[in-house]
């Protein structure tokens, strides 16, 4: 009789769960609108001057413009990377597949902490501190990930006859890899490089130790601007952080067919 039907235990955890997931957004969110000099929720009244205040500002602006240039820039380096190391893994021209696909996932294990103090000494030793390549690596890094992970589960359902039919008819690898494969492959590609992409923009723990000097990402400028004092335009950053990741979010569905009824 109860075949099917969710216990009311799970349902109830489930709800829970979900609150605290969306409880400090909605706060956040509410926060931003607030026409008060302090972060007041619910809002006394609500207004779009933080907004405004936030476009307007350098110091904002230009954050926006180094973490856009880094999140891209590191996406496309890993997926440069990731791309044909997964093709490479699942064609098995590579011994020990297994061991090499959990390398490139290794860096999701160390703590972030961890990471950027080592990699802080590393740059300092052989003088690479602050240097905007160097960042660029680490993050390519941390992001690729992502990326392996989506692609490998798209080529795991990939159909080789496909590619082999194309051989077959006088296409070289390269050219199945592009004509046939990476269509196929298209879904998961996308919906990594979109992670890659927000997991990089994001990004804070690791970055704060390796910024260039001078520079600054919009997260490490909204700390610094936390640090200073709390006002409702760091609230009105994040909620126009929350708008552009949902927009990722929905565009990556929309690319990637993956939002297509069967």
């Amino acid at each position: 009789m109860n075949e099917g039907r969710i216990p009311t235990v799970l349902l109830l955890a489930g709800a829970v769960i979900l609150l605290f997931l969306l409880v400090p957004v909605v706060v956040v969110v509410l926060a931003a609108f607030s026409n008060t000099e302090y972060l007041a929720v619910p809002p006394q009244g609500f207004t779009l001057r933080w907004f405004a205040q936030v476009l307007q500002d350098e110091t904002y602006l230009a954050s926006i413009r180094f973490s856009l240039v880094l999140a891209v820039t590191a996406t496309a380096l890993a997926a440069v990377i990731a791309l044909p190391a997964c093709y490479a893994l699942h064609q098995r021209w590579l011994p020990g597949a297994e061991t090499i696909a959990g390398l490139l996932m290794s860096p999701l294990i160390f703590p972030a902490v961890v990471v950027g103090v080592a990699l802080l000494q590393y740059a300092a030793m052989v003088g690479l501190r602050g240097s905007f390549p160097f960042l660029v690596l680490v993050h390519a890094a941390i992001v690729s990930p992502y990326i392996v992970r989506t692609v490998l589960g798209s080529l795991a359902g990939f159909d080789p006859a496909l590619e082999d039919a194309a051989r077959v008819l006088g296409t070289t690898r390269a050219g199945a890899f592009a004509l046939v494969v990476l269509p196929s492959i298209r879904p998961g590609l996308i919906a990594g490089l979109v992670f890659a992409f927000i997991t990089s923009f994001d990004e804070f723990t690791v970055t704060v130790f390796l910024l260039p000097p001078g520079q600054a990402t919009l997260p490490v400028t909204m700390f610094t601007a936390i640090e200073q004092g709390v006002d409702p335009s760091v609230a009105a950053v994040s909620t126009l952080m929350i708008v552009v990741t949902g927009l990722l979010l929905l565009l990556s569905e929309r690319l990637s067919g993956a939002s297509r009824p069967i």
